[in-house]
């Protein structure tokens, strides 16, 4: 119950847990609730099928999971690697990359959480595909598979989708976890993540859910409230190395960890999602590939966590402790409560 901080081996930086502070009193800002869409098509989205999109465009009707490029991309194929530099302190580079959306379902009212198991399958084999098909273009070196998820997040469409950004150089964090893994392995002769895997493992403290092939961890170093880190229990480096049985243990576990998240606060649960592989530049047989989830909500459906003050400034603060966390998400239900039987 003292504050103290903690480690991140990842990122290698430290973490303000204040655990005393669960206590005070809520006078802030308070979010409205998301609820679960009840409309299986709208005839407003660019993404159901059918439908115009803004570029001219015309949606196919498609069954399960459709892809295609941005219409409106954060990077362009044809940029030019020109460099720009004006003294020591003013340096920029052109950066070229390709950006893609994957629509999960034809369905605008499921989510991760909501969809059957081989539904998700079926994602997840899109993910592998288009992380295989971008990463051997000699342009591309890093590929970034992410769901943002909830207006709360940013999310402007709320079909169920993701983005693939796709770029030339490896982006901040994961060229940082890089070095982590990199240094890590040098030092000890193994792999960071799965030595952190086996502690978890003993420990069982926050641990939320497993599998055969995964593990849904609150991380020892959590800075959101209720963060997790899906963790591939065989060390490989990417998607593509998953065999068929670990692609649907995959599915399985997405979907568990987001149920849990729906039923936490019974809403549609907002978060950031993201999977951290190999970058395609070379091979990378010291990378461990996992998955982040960044939730922002605190204490209820309509109160989130809001990154300012000393976390802008100084470091990362966290509330809740991640052992507290991971208790409430351990002990929820896996039946999504918007399909619960009711009493």
């Amino acid at each position: 119950q003292q504050p103290h901080r903690r480690f991140n081996p990842l990122t290698r930086e430290w973490i303000l847990v204040s655990p005393h502070r669960t206590q005070r009193p809520w006078q802030g800002q308070t979010e409205a609730t998301s609820t679960v869409s009840e409309v299986q098509y709208d005839p407003q989205c660019y993404m159901c099928p059918g439908n115009l999109r803004a570029s001219g465009e015309r949606t196919p009707k498609y069954e399960n999971v459709f892809v295609f490029n941005n219409d409106y991309p954060s990077l362009l194929r044809d940029t030019p690697q020109v460099d720009y530099k004006q003294g020591e302190l003013l340096v920029a580079r052109g950066e070229p990359g390709i950006c893609r959306v994957m629509c999960f379902s034809p369905r605008h009212d499921l989510t991760i959480a909501r969809m059957a198991k081989r539904e998700l399958e079926l994602v997840v084999d899109a993910w592998t595909e288009e992380y295989q098909k971008l990463s051997a273009n000699p342009l591309i070196n890093y590929v970034q598979i992410f769901e943002n998820r909830g207006a709360m997040m940013g999310c402007s469409n709320p079909h169920p989708h993701c983005q693939i950004w796709s770029t030339a150089s490896i982006p901040t964090y994961p060229k940082v976890e890089q070095e982590s893994f990199q240094e890590y392995s040098e030092a000890h002769k193994s792999c960071l993540l799965c030595d952190y895997l086996k502690t978890e493992t003993e420990l069982k403290a926050r641990i939320v859910c497993e599998n055969d092939g995964f593990v849904a961890v609150v991380p020892f170093w959590a800075t959101w409230p209720f963060e997790t880190l899906i963790l591939s229990k065989r060390h490989v480096s990417d998607m593509a190395a998953l065999d068929s049985i670990e692609r649907s243990a995959l599915a399985d576990i997405l979907k568990r960890i987001t149920v849990r998240y729906d039923n936490l606060f019974q809403t549609s649960f907002p978060y950031s999602m993201g999977f951290h592989q190999q970058p395609s530049d070379s091979t990378h047989p010291e990378w461990h590939f996992h998955a982040h989830f960044y939730p922002p909500l605190l204490r209820s459906s309509t109160v989130r966590k809001f990154i300012v003050g000393y976390e802008l400034l100084a470091a990362a603060q966290r509330d809740i402790t991640p052992e507290s966390a991971a208790d409430r998400l351990r002990g929820l239900t896996e039946i999504h409560f918007a399909e619960a039987p009711k009493k």
